[in-house]
């Protein structure tokens, strides 16, 4: 009985990554007005919390953030580079009602 349960702890354990998603979404920071910009930007976002990549492209103003859901949202990210001077918001296809 015990080893069993050792098992299904085990094998719980070895399918914890399968139960995150890793999102990505591209976010519009139209106040970038410099080359240096997308330095505070990204470090803002790599600040976050479950961020695991972070891409920012100063002649689009946006920023490509792939992060683990179970760890932030998307209003985290926005709440970053916010904080750090730069407002964000999600693309159109990419807003949710729920704020994620």
């Amino acid at each position: 009985m015990r080893k069993r349960l050792v098992l299904a702890l085990f094998l719980a354990l070895l399918s914890l990554p399968a139960w995150t998603a890793s999102q990505t979404v591209t976010l519009k920071v139209p106040g970038m007005t410099c080359s240096a910009c997308p330095i505070t930007v990204k470090l803002a976002l790599n600040k976050v919390e479950g961020v695991s990549q972070v891409s920012v492209s100063y002649p689009d103003r946006e920023a490509v953030v792939t992060f683990d859901d179970a760890l932030t949202s998307v209003k985290a990210l926005t709440e970053a580079t916010s904080d750090a001077g730069y407002p964000s918001t999600p693309t159109a296809s990419e807003a949710t009602p729920e704020g994620r």
